[in-house]
């Protein structure tokens, strides 16, 4: 059975935006952000460039909230 794991984060500058892309495209598993009508791959800086990121966006990993992608994504997390 696939675990999925789904959360919300902020991603506030381009910064964020191109050190998230090259944390989860280090990773195997499928990473979606979405916001609004709009879900993108995770790991495409293309896609990513379509997100409002003046919203929160929700994070679905096809992993367990305890890999260690989350920690190392953990600033981005909204709590």
């Amino acid at each position: 059975m696939e675990t999925i794991t789904t959360v919300k984060i902020r991603l506030v500058t381009i910064a964020d935006l191109y050190n998230f892309v090259a944390v989860a495209g280090k990773y195997d598993f499928d990473i979606e952000l979405k916001s609004g009508r709009y879900t993108v791959d995770g790991k495409s800086i293309m896609g990513m460039f379509c997100l409002d990121l003046r919203e929160e966006l929700e994070l679905t990993a096809h992993t367990s909230h305890s890999d260690p992608f989350f920690s190392e994504i953990e600033g981005y997390i909204v709590k």
